[in-house]
């Protein structure tokens, strides 16, 4: 599968900002949502001179999300639902959401290395219950480092798990695969994102003990020798 356009919402963000790039170089057109159509705009502009050539536009996130059959949502999770509700009934009947919100302790006031407890099991499937039924929703790009991704001079390595509907991995898959040095894995369900999503806190813990923030998962076993 070939993913021609991908609405990247909360693009002003660093994650998103790097995602975004990271994909207009690999020759995908992004359109950069934001809750400020100046604020989305402005972001695009630093994004095309980032990646001469890139096919980018701003938008506020419903017309953002109304725009692209793939969207990835990149908000802290204290934003997560404002945002799902905001473009619940702008999403386009195919669409595939890949949520990326990890529910660290930091967005209210605890520590990065620390998750909160959610109701559903997990932000991924609190993002479940929001959005509307049949929506292809996917779990992915949690454990990235934002530094790294915004950095194109230089690859990364890392193998992405993702978890979530049968019919949304094969966009998400080319979404992973157009980023040179990234693999993607299948980690099964959404029901995995509880798994999954507290890697990142952990990995804040690493890289925070070793001093760099490039640390990412790196699977072994699963074809490949160990290395």
């Amino acid at each position: 599968m070939v993913v021609e356009r991908v609405a990247v919402l909360g693009g002003t963000g660093e994650e998103g900002f790097g995602l975004g790039a990271r994909w207009a170089a690999a020759g995908i057109e992004v359109v950069v949502g934001s809750r400020d159509a100046g604020r989305a705009e402005a972001a695009a502009q630093r994004l095309a001179e980032r990646v001469p050539g890139a096919r980018v536009d701003g938008a506020e996130n419903p017309d953002a999300a109304a725009s692209a059959d793939v969207v990835v949502a990149t908000v802290p999770f204290a934003g997560q639902a404002a945002l799902y509700k905001s473009v619940a009934e702008s999403l386009r009947e195919n669409a595939v959401v890949v949520d990326c919100t990890v529910p660290l302790a930091a967005g209210v006031g605890g520590r990065a290395t620390h998750v909160l407890g959610v109701w559903q099991g997990s932000a991924a499937q609190h993002a479940a219950s929001l959005l509307p039924k049949g929506t292809a929703l996917c779990a992915a790009f949690h454990s990235l480092s934002a530094h790294a991704l915004a950095d194109l001079d230089h690859a990364l390595d890392g193998d992405v798990l993702v978890c979530g509907a049968k019919a949304g991995k094969p966009a998400v898959r080319a979404l992973v695969e157009a980023i040179a040095g990234l693999r993607y894995v299948d980690a099964g369900p959404l029901e995995a994102a509880r798994i999954v999503e507290p890697i990142t806190a952990l990995l804040v813990g690493i890289n925070r003990r070793y001093g760099t923030d490039r640390a990412g998962i790196r699977v072994t076993g699963i074809g490949d020798p160990p290395r």
